[in-house]
């Protein structure tokens, strides 16, 4: 076993385990890793959808979903000072709830984290296909993942690096439009003219329909704030950077979200006239010409296929790694493998890449999208409980009602709307997964009381 619980070797820490990732993040490179696994410009992805959906009012959206996940981000926060392990929803629930409880909400983050790069992959493979129709799809799927993976192994100093060169590649991206949208908007006279609150505010169209339908969007459009916590033992100070950057992601990155979508509804206000899926980049080809929209599309592919799949597979490798030093999983001793020499969980990495590889070439995306959707929301209802649970129960600190309380139960009844939402095949693959998930948990436990499972 790579590292045991209570294990006194090797540079103890508090948090029981031996330290055996290198620590060189702070906050600064948190911040950034966030916004890269968010994407600054995915609203460009889907904004022709969400416009239909909305009547419009995109920005407002968005607006929605930083309050719908801030209770849930601050709920990250209060259990990353407390556990400042790798692991995110899993370490959390598993120490500050259930053991039992924390494996099947890794089970459940499982779903999410280990899709998404199986899903990005197969979106910027469509997408790169569409272009250059002459290669196929599955050469552009091995070329990014034969990428992500060697950043990966090589250690998290590089991809800290590549990061903050792929973020500013984004912004460069969504500053040229905006400079370019606001001209057409405010200089030329075209669009709306000028200032407008209809992308805000529509009386007509804000009811209980409305709000359900952007509270579903825009707290899914939020997936992978939750990431950061997977890098608290790659952090310095963890305790206090990890909860900082997370929020602080969230409300940044929801800014950026504003931001581009009212400009882009200001630029062209017929929503219903839109692509729902080329919307955005026509939009941009309206405002700067074909040149824009071209780039816009190129850099979005770069965003989905590197810039978030990086990331995304950081973040799952880092899960495994923490599942299987506890000998949570099948394979536990494989997972939990470090590189002796960059400090890399390098056998979780490669299997991810593995999985990845097939999942994009063979399972649907609208079954992926389904199944990572259902795994997020579930482990996120554990996670606002076991605040509650771990605060206010065991800990008996009852004076903190906001944050310990109101807080929590907020993000919990968010999210517990979003996920009762779910259309019927969602839950038929979700519950298949799911159960699958206490049966395995049931087997490697000797018992519920106990934090060591079954060997």
């Amino acid at each position: 076993m790579a590292s045991s619980k209570h294990d006194g070797s090797t540079a103890p820490t508090d948090t029981g385990y031996r330290q055996e990732l290198h620590r060189t993040l702070g906050m600064r490179q948190l911040l950034v890793y966030g916004m890269i696994f968010m994407v600054p410009i995915a609203p460009m992805a889907v904004y022709g959808f969400v416009a239909k959906e909305s009547y419009g009012m995109v920005p407002l959206v968005y607006l929605v979903g930083i309050v719908a996940m801030l209770f849930t981000a601050l709920s990250y926060r209060q259990l990353s000072k407390v556990f400042p392990v790798a692991g995110s929803a899993y370490s959390y629930v598993q120490q500050g709830w259930h053991p039992y409880l924390g494996f099947l909400a890794g089970w459940m983050i499982l779903a999410d984290y280990l899709l998404v790069p199986a899903l990005l992959y197969a979106f910027s493979a469509t997408w790169l296909s569409g272009l250059l129709p002459g290669v196929p799809t599955w050469v552009w799927v091995l070329a990014f993942v034969a990428f992500n993976t060697s950043v990966n192994v090589v250690g998290i100093k590089l991809q800290a690096q590549a990061h903050f060169v792929l973020l500013a590649l984004e912004l460069i991206a969504l500053a040229i439009f905006l400079v370019f949208a606001i001209h057409f908007v405010f200089f030329a006279g075209h669009g709306a003219g000028g200032w407008s609150l209809a992308p805000f505010y529509q009386p007509a169209h804000l009811d209980g329909r409305f709000i359900a339908t952007a509270t579903s969007i825009a707290v899914l459009s939020f997936l992978g704030f939750d990431a950061i916590s997977t890098l608290a033992e790659e952090t310095n100070n963890p305790r206090k950077t990890v909860g900082n950057a997370t929020v602080l992601a969230l409300l940044v990155l929801g800014m950026i979200f504003i931001a581009q979508t009212y400009v882009a509804a200001l630029a062209h206000p017929d929503y219903e006239s839109l692509n729902a899926d080329l919307g955005f980049f026509d939009i941009g080809r309206e405002v700067g010409g074909p040149w824009l929209y071209l780039l816009l599309i190129i850099i979005s592919v770069i965003a989905t296929g590197i810039a978030n799949a990086l990331p995304a597979q950081l973040a799952i490798s880092r899960i495994l790694y923490s599942m299987g030093r506890d000998r949570a999983l099948p394979g536990s001793t494989f997972l939990a493998h470090i590189h002796p020499r960059l400090k890399t969980p390098v056998n979780a990495t490669l299997l991810v890449a593995a999985l990845s590889i097939v999942l994009a070439l063979v399972i649907p995306e609208e079954v992926i999208l389904k199944l990572v959707n259902f795994g997020a929301l579930t482990a996120f209802l554990l996670l606002n409980l076991t605040v509650f649970i771990y605060f206010y129960i065991k800990q008996k600190e009852y004076r903190a009602i906001f944050s310990y309380l109101v807080f929590p139960a907020l993000g919990l009844l968010i999210v517990g709307f979003v996920w009762s939402g779910f259309d019927r095949t969602t839950f038929l693959f979700g519950g298949a997964w799911l159960l699958v998930g206490i049966v395995l948990g049931a087997f490697k436990y000797r018992n519920f009381r106990s934090l060591e499972p079954a060997a």
